[in-house]
């Protein structure tokens, strides 16, 4: 059964779609028979990759001024519902701004918000949400009982972006009835090189198991060989052994690549939670009792520091 209409809110930057966006869309579009979106910005630059992904329709606020977003669209999205133009759910990623902007709507229209989804389902008449709880270890299913619109957050990773095949998405504009204070008055991007952790098909993480800081350069160097993204545990990123936007796991980046490569890490629920959706784990750690083995395809049991270098070398041996 689907429902008549679903709004996603549409994250870009410079243009370019997020990939939360795109995975939203495609389950958005599996439970609406209408879905459109809403941005904090440019609809016309947007509206062909929006509508390739199932969109009809993008209700665009302009340029904010530099605003954060929380607050316009959010009033921006309170006016058009209080007017008349109502959907039956919004979907939001679990973002900064997707957080904020559905945060301040929930409060606006009174309306309940669920947060920290992977899956959603329509049951009869009735949206029903899937969350994660203790760590991943339990999946709680939630139901909406009250009048809509429901408000629905839901984590990356949790859908497969695929395009529909349609054409550009109608751009609408719409008021803005109150204006952001905060201001972004500057951005940094960080300067990376090969695939993106969430994104990219092979990733090489490693753990507390390497032992100290300057052991992560194996890490980085089967990566490199393997055009792969490094990743880490939680444990080495606070300690300081390499930056928080190496960390994979339930407070860290969600990944889902072809192949996970585990190197020295233990397999707490934390970081399962991060990894355990990829389609080949291979586990590298001397314990042989580690949890990670519960989730590995392929187990290796051994000292990280031997199996990793003999790994590279084979794999620099190729060519």
């Amino acid at each position: 059964m689907t429902v008549d209409k679903i709004w996603v809110f549409a994250e870009a930057t410079d243009g370019k779609v997020a990939t939360i966006t795109l995975e939203i869309l495609a389950k958005a579009r599996e439970l609406a028979s209408t879905v459109e979106c809403i941005t904090g910005g440019d609809g016309a630059a947007v509206a062909d990759e929006l509508g390739a992904h199932g969109a009809t329709k993008v209700y665009a606020t302009g340029d904010l001024g530099g605003s954060l977003q929380g607050v316009p669209v959010a009033s921006a999205i309170a006016a058009l519902i209080e007017g008349g133009n109502a959907p039956d759910a919004i979907f939001f990623g679990t973002t900064y701004d997707g957080r904020d902007v559905a945060g301040r709507l929930s409060v606006k229209l009174g309306r309940t918000l669920i947060t920290n989804n992977i899956d959603v389902e329509v049951d009869g008449d009735a949206i029903v949400c899937t969350e994660p709880v203790f760590g991943g270890t339990t999946l709680v299913k939630t139901k909406f009982t009250g009048d809509g619109p429901h408000l629905v957050i839901i984590r990356p990773k949790s859908f497969a972006a695929e395009p529909s095949g349609g054409g550009a998405a109608g751009v609408e504009s719409i008021a803005v009835p109150e204006a952001g204070v905060a201001k972004i008055v500057n951005r940094h991007v960080e300067e990376a090189t090969g695939p993106k952790l969430d994104e990219a098909e092979i990733v090489v993480s490693g753990g507390r198991g390497l032992g100290e800081k300057d052991k992560y350069q194996m890490i980085e160097d089967l990566a490199k060989l393997l055009k792969a993204a490094p990743g880490a545990s939680r444990a080495i990123v606070d300690a300081g052994w390499v930056p928080y936007s190496y960390q994979v796991g339930q407070t860290g980046k969600v990944v889902k690549p072809t192949v996970y490569i585990a190197c020295g890490i233990s397999g707490a629920t934390q970081h399962l939670v991060g990894m355990k959706g990829s389609k080949n784990i291979i586990a590298i750690n001397k314990d042989s009792e580690a949890p990670i083995f519960s989730v590995a395809d392929l187990g290796i049991v051994g000292d990280v520091h031997k199996v990793v270098p003999k790994l590279i070398e084979a794999l620099q041996a190729r060519g």
